[in-house]
């Protein structure tokens, strides 16, 4: 019966915070900021005035496939924040260039991360193949081979955390500050970012239980022999 529960638990936070993140976007995508800015007007502004003239803003495609690339020096908004005029496309775009800021001014956690992607990458893919294939063959180092990559991955997730929030800080003060919105917007803005916030949140935990599980069983498996 536990591990049912488990299983409802690991597929079921990850849809809710999916679930809460568009049913949020869309409310306040129909409302439109004092200022009129589209999405992409916005991250414009926020570049011009922190004096980042290197990171080019351009449409994506997609539903919320919003996102800046550290490599190509580009944010990639989605064509509904883009093109659109709410309150819900201005705080997605001003979240992604709190991450060319962030960039910009060599944030340390953003760093970390950056580094520790292609290693977090592998050890997603890899670790499950390495694990399944330690329990079947009983090799207790290809599993624990397996939980380590695992491991890997997981920090990657808690190293996004900060760089997130961090970013979603620097949106609302650069939108307050810049006059993109005014007083009784702010609370729709904090709705949009902290509603996407919870996904990283989710993401991070179910991992971090994912990780535990295995360790358990691998302490199960050697206390079997």
């Amino acid at each position: 019966m536990e591990i049912l529960i488990y299983f409802a638990i690991i597929l079921i936070v990850p849809i809710w915070a999916n679930m809460r993140v568009k049913k949020t976007y869309k409310k306040y995508s129909k409302i439109a900021t004092t200022a009129n800015m589209t999405g992409a007007e916005v991250a414009r502004r926020i570049l011009q005035d922190n004096g980042i003239f290197d990171v080019a803003v351009k449409p994506g495609k997609g539903f919320l496939s919003d996102h800046y690339n550290p490599r190509t020096k580009e944010i990639v908004l989605s064509p509904d924040n883009y093109h659109g005029m709410s309150v819900a496309g201005a705080a997605v775009a001003a979240h992604e260039v709190g991450h060319a800021i962030q960039d910009d001014e060599g944030y340390s956690f953003l760093k970390f991360r950056s580094a520790l992607a292609p290693v977090a990458n592998l050890g997603s893919n890899l670790s499950i193949f390495l694990i399944i294939g330690g329990a079947l063959l009983g090799a207790m180092q290809l599993y624990l081979a397996g939980i380590i990559f695992f491991a890997v991955a997981v920090l990657f997730q808690f190293v996004t955390l900060p760089v997130e929030f961090n970013a979603s800080s620097r949106a609302m003060t650069q939108m307050v500050s810049s006059g993109i919105i005014r007083n009784e917007e702010e609370p729709h803005a904090k709705k949009v970012l902290n509603a996407a916030a919870l996904t990283y949140v989710a993401a991070a935990m179910i991992a971090l239980l994912e990780l535990l599980r295995f360790i358990l069983m691998f302490m199960g498996m050697n206390g079997d022999d």
